[in-house]
């Protein structure tokens, strides 16, 4: 290979990278999924307020989204197998390089978004029963028994207030 061809590669590579890390490394940071979290599109929304009482609490994992570790390992694995492989074993190693590459990214983001929750089972005044899973809010423990606020509807998620 000409040695202008290999700078050159080297060059694309390093793009890909870098564009595939710009694109894909802000599906990392997650939102919060606490009770007094929004985003943008929720502000403005109108929700119905039911009252209740819970009947039941269960610590439960909320686990992290894995496209962007998906995809962005698969990318840097294949590419650090295209630079281990050489002649008939560049394929085997681009292929195995990409492969493990989506398994360790997976792992990685889908460990990085998981968040303590709690599944809360409310009792409403009007007889119905709702259960609501959310991010454990350490400004806001629940307790069986408790009087609650629960907010639905209006495009937005469900939560459960004191």
């Amino acid at each position: 290979m000409l040695p202008q061809c290999s700078r050159y590669l080297g060059g694309v590579k390093a793009l890909v990278v870098s564009l595939a890390t710009a694109v894909f490394l802000p599906s990392c940071a997650q939102q919060s999924l606490t009770n007094d979290g929004y985003n943008k599109a929720e502000v403005g929304l109108a929700q119905a307020v039911e009252y209740g009482k819970v009947t039941s609490l269960r610590n439960v994992a909320i686990e992290g989204e894995t496209t962007g570790g998906v995809i962005l390992g698969g990318v840097a694995g294949g590419l650090l197998g295209n630079e281990i492989g050489h002649g008939a074993g560049s394929t085997a190693a681009k292929i195995g390089g990409a492969l493990l590459g989506t398994a360790i990214g997976s792992r990685v983001q889908k460990s990085a978004g998981s968040k303590q929750g709690i599944q809360i089972e409310v009792r409403l005044d009007s007889g119905k029963g709702v259960s609501v899973v959310q991010e454990a809010n350490p400004r806001e423990a629940f307790n069986v028994g408790d009087r609650v606020r629960v907010y639905s509807g209006g495009g937005s998620r469900t939560r459960v207030f004191h």
